[in-house]
């Protein structure tokens, strides 16, 4: 008897407790997701987050991508890197799509990112076309993510079990963009440092280095190695000799700043492991590439070799090391907010 009356009673709480999850999936309720491979989840994101919420938010992601990469090939390259910037400071939030206002220092005013980070409208007419489609549903700290991976993807680079759920910061961190993002002229140790600090390893500093397989840099940020890189009116000895004379053109010693050059002169539009070959032909653009094989600190040098003899090893680890850095300090839960717009807080 007491049997029969408890049956019907869990059965009441089993589809209550489903309900719940599906209504409110950003209350961490619902599924659950096998972790891909070599990659691990932080405890609150998973790949199913808007399964229900908002099930077309990918597809709406990948659709601005295509077009927005078709038009200008580099931009794949500046979405990897905006993802990149962002984590670094104060975790992956979407601090560094804040505008300044009465409470907040922009994050886009950093010296690393000051004329040279970009991207915001394709992230912009992401955000507007899923506000379109899922109102207040999808976080700008995802779209993000999405766009990063979307732009691997559409660079012939690797996919991977994104994990998703992230909410965006009501704060941004200037001081934090000063000093935790990683300087082009960066030692190995300061490298390490600096990953170190995010929980990251070496591993995750090199295959994310070769990110750098797209994109460009401006002269500034690698003026130092032509003309005097230990103080001394000298080039960096690591140079190839005619790759040197090649920059010197593109980058004289006074003015030209703002010129740029890519980071993989062999392939800079595709996204391959063509970036670690360079390096060891010392043809790497900025000395935060070239000391991951000459610094002689860990095991830098050995998977840079490693990765330029196997792209497959390279896109693994590196689809890995997306996730790990996808992973730093997320806000859930009922911490943050889902921006209605990326530039402002509500």
């Amino acid at each position: 008897m007491a049997i029969s009356k408890l049956i019907p009673t869990l059965v009441l709480f089993a589809l209550f407790s489903f309900d719940v999850g599906v209504a409110h999936p950003g209350l961490g309720f619902g599924w659950g997701s096998n972790n891909p491979i070599g990659g691990s989840f932080s405890s609150n994101l998973y790949p199913q987050f808007y399964q229900f919420s908002c099930p077309q938010a990918d597809e709406i992601v990948m659709t601005v991508l295509e077009k927005a990469i078709a038009k200008e090939p580099r931009m794949a390259a500046s979405l990897l890197r905006l993802h990149f910037h962002d984590c670094f400071v104060q975790g992956c939030d979407a601090s560094i799509l804040l505008d300044d206002s009465a409470t907040i220092r922009s994050e886009k005013n950093a010296g690393p990112n000051k004329n040279s980070i970009r991207g915001f409208q394709v992230i912009d007419e992401i955000k507007a076309k899923l506000e379109q489609a899922c109102p207040q549903t999808v976080s700008c700290a995802d779209i993000l993510a999405l766009a990063a991976r979307g732009s691997t993807i559409l660079s012939g680079g690797p996919s991977w079990e994104l994990p998703l759920g992230r909410r965006d910061s009501r704060t941004a961190s200037l001081n934090g963009a000063n000093t935790n993002i990683p300087a082009p002229n960066s030692t190995i140790q300061n490298l390490l440092t600096l990953f170190q600090r995010q929980g990251l390893n070496e591993e995750d500093l090199v295959s994310l280095s070769g990110g750098h397989t797209i994109g460009v840099a401006r002269c500034t940020t690698f003026k130092q190695r032509l003309y005097n890189q230990n103080g001394n009116n000298q080039p960096d000895e690591t140079l190839e000799r005619s790759y040197y004379y090649g920059l010197r053109s593109i980058c004289p010693p006074t003015g030209g700043d703002n010129n740029i050059s890519p980071l993989d002169l062999a392939s800079p539009s595709r996204f391959d492991n063509t970036y670690f070959k360079l390096l060891l032909w010392g043809k790497g653009l900025l000395t935060s590439d070239e000391v991951l094989l000459t610094g002689n600190v860990g095991r830098t040098g050995a998977l840079v070799k490693a990765y330029a003899e196997d792209e497959r090893l390279f896109f693994h680890q590196f689809a890995k090391s997306m996730v790990n850095m996808g992973n730093i300090q997320p806000l859930t839960g009922f911490n943050g907010e889902i921006r209605k717009s990326c530039h402002v807080i509500n």
